[in-house]
């Protein structure tokens, strides 16, 4: 089966993650029959859809022509032969109970086509044993989306114990073509990948507060602000549910045993309809006039950060040793399902494998709970010295390895790019440290006569600082230190000796409008947003943006910028003298390569001079135009100097050489 054979789908549910599903899926194109029990259920799902695609049109996120279009794609249902008679795909999104699954897939196995693909959003039951419900095992996998699905990116596409690979590919192109990235789950295990680390560390966190070793404050503050998680454990639990964390540690003790046993912290809180916010109270308070969750950030415990770590840590050993995916699959899919900074295997490998395995090891002799025996896979790693990725800070060409940014060479051209596309490309530590690394590099490469740098992804060239994980840096001198480290980097691409030009396409915000000031040209495409709006958080630009900007388009702009917070578009900014060019969206990618290399193909010794002098000169004109007469005189001894003149004799293109 190929995905270009698909053309209808029934979505079974029209609860929050059907419906969402449901729109997504009409979004892309296709014919969708949304089904629940009752015409006011399936009412209530299609009046969700026709909001949310209304607020995405407001939001200029899509078109209103193509909002009527997706709402126009759906019918409603409530026999469910009439759902399924003959579509291609059916996704079922029911409540996550057994019983209910395999009564709908009895029903839905009388009716739909014999060639029909059935697909499952269940988060953590055995895509085998509901498979084996019907009469097409080979014909059905899990298709796991998060909530809500219209934003949330990953899709856990999960094989059971018979399912063909065929399915498993078409499903994952019907993933990519509703726009999501699917990751591959090639067993069928509880939890699959990101439920089977998130929920063991909430339980571990749980376990924490119940012996008296933690707070619930010291918890997530120090999973918060210190691991730079998005939440703090207990706040994401109220997010999701507690009662969906249990039940799904309750369905993994039955199937893995008692290392996943819940906490009775946990079980206290469903028994007593505490659910979080859905209920109005959880681990926080959510009522009206409640603060909710209210994370310190000064409650942070190394002691708490090793043992979830290793917890983690130990998850993704048995991950990878039972074959379920590998450290990669494994990042990937945690930090876009659960918005992770940096993926667990990754975490892990920071942290040491053989550190985490000792933590455990530790635990377990303390306790003798089965929740800290370290997995085999884990234990021979950390015997062997090992990490999860398995390699060092070099390649095989001797060249380092960078895990924020992404380095290449293409002709002339180097090219950076910010590679943090799950969170917006934003700057943290790590990438200012990968950056720094990266400037030099290409700047030790005789090869490379400019730089391009770019923003991976299709949301943002970078939303702007990483504050969430830098949050934690609530003492003054670190502060202080971050900003140096950020002011220094930014400061070495600006005094890089080839021209640099910033390819901006999306957002492009705080620190990421003052990583773009560094260099010497901005092409930026048309649906980008610029601005510093760190006013609104209380801060200033504090990687050399009030200083920078001023001197490109004057210290009154510059204020306006600043201050007001506001975001620009690219040709208000191009108005202002900070964009050199905007170009549309679909012209982007080959306009900022064709520049990057119109440079490259300039004299490169002529190019770092002038760079010098114009910077010498901003705050010191003398200095600038002694730099100015020093440069030109050494000018006159080049060969490309040399070069220039006989090209412009001949009516050619020039070749500079450098020399």
């Amino acid at each position: 089966m190929d995905v270009d054979d698909i053309h209808s789908i029934a979505v079974l549910g029209a609860g929050n993650m059907g419906h969402g599903i449901a729109e997504v899926a009409a979004m892309a194109g296709y014919t969708v029959r949304l089904r629940d029990i009752s015409a006011e259920l399936v009412q209530d799902g299609y009046d969700q859809i026709e909001w949310s695609l209304g607020k995405l049109a407001e939001s200029d996120q899509l078109t209103e022509a193509a909002a009527d279009a997706a709402l126009d794609r759906i019918s409603t249902h409530v026999e469910v032969s009439d759902a399924v008679d003959d579509v291609d795909v059916v996704i079922e999104a029911v409540p996550e109970k057994m019983e209910i699954k395999t009564d709908v897939y009895t029903e839905v196995e009388a009716h739909a086509p014999a060639d029909a693909v059935f697909a499952t959003n269940t988060s953590s039951l055995s895509i085998t044993d509901l498979s084996e419900v019907t009469e097409r095992p080979a014909r059905f996998c899990g298709m796991h989306f998060f909530n809500p699905p219209v934003r949330m990116e990953l899709v856990e596409v999960i094989s059971g114990a018979h399912t063909d690979d065929a399915v498993l590919e078409c499903i994952e192109s019907l993933a990519a073509d509703f726009g999501k990235t699917p990751v591959r789950v090639r067993k069928d295990s509880p939890g699959f990948v990101v439920n089977r680390i998130l929920v063991p560390l909430l339980n571990e966190a749980a376990w924490l507060v119940h012996d008296d070793e933690a707070t619930i404050a010291e918890v997530d503050s120090t999973t918060k602000y210190d691991m730079g998680l998005p939440m703090g454990a207990f706040e994401l639990a109220d997010q999701v549910g507690i009662d969906v964390s249990h039940d799904v540690l309750d369905y993994m003790q039955d199937v893995l045993g008692t290392a996943y046993e819940p906490c009775p912290v946990l079980v206290d809180h469903v028994e007593a309809g505490d659910l979080g916010r859905k209920s109005g109270a959880g681990f926080y308070d959510y009522g009206d006039d409640a603060a909710g969750a209210d994370v310190p950030t000064d409650a942070i415990r190394a002691d708490i950060a090793d043992r979830l770590t290793a917890v983690m840590a130990n998850e993704v050993a048995k991950l990878v040793g039972g074959g379920v995916a590998d450290p990669a699959e494994i990042d990937e899919a945690v930090m876009l399902g659960a918005g992770y900074p940096e993926g667990p295997a990754k975490m892990a490998d920071a942290a040491g494998i053989t550190y985490l395995h000792e933590t455990l090891v530790a635990a377990h002799e303390a306790t003798g709970q089965a929740r800290y025996e370290p997995a085999d896979t884990l234990a021979e790693m950390a015997a062997a010295g090992e990490s999860f990725h398995g390699r060092g800070d070099e390649d095989a060409d001797g060249r380092r390895e960078f895990d924020a940014v992404s380095v290449s060479v293409d002709g002339n051209v180097g090219h950076i790019e910010l590679d943090r596309p799950h969170r917006m490309n934003t700057i943290s530590g790590e990438l200012l440290a990968d950056l720094s690394d990266a400037i030099d590099v290409l700047g030790d490469d005789d090869d490379v006569r400019a730089v391009l740098l770019t923003g991976a992804g299709e949301k943002a060239f970078s939303a702007g600082a990483d504050v969430t994980s830098m949050a934690g840096n609530a003492d003054p001198v670190e502060a202080v230190e971050l900003s140096r480290m950020g002011q220094q980097t930014f400061g070495k691409l600006e005094a890089a000796d080839e021209p640099v030009v910033a390819a901006i396409d999306g957002y492009c915000l705080g620190g990421g409008m003052e990583l773009a000031t560094c260099a010497d040209m901005r092409l930026a495409s048309e649906r980008s947003e610029l601005g510093q709006p760190e006013h609104d958080l209380g801060l200033l630009p504090g990687w050399g943006g009030t200083q920078r900007l001023k001197h490109i388009v004057g210290e009154g702009r510059a204020k306006e910028i600043i201050f007001t917070a506001d975001r620009f578009a690219p040709e208000t900014l191009a108005d202002y003298g900070f964009i050199n060019e905007v170009v549309t969206t679909e012209a982007f990618e080959e306009r900022a390569w064709e520049l990057a290399r119109d440079l490259a193909a300039g004299p490169p010794i002529a190019m770092k001079y002038t760079k010098r002098a114009m910077r010498a000169g901003r705050d010191d004109t003398d200095a600038g135009l002694e730099i100015e007469a020093q440069s030109f005189g050494q000018l006159m001894n080049t060969q490309d100097l040399m070069e220039g003149v006989s090209a412009f004799s001949a009516d050619r293109e020039p070749e500079f050489n450098g020399e």
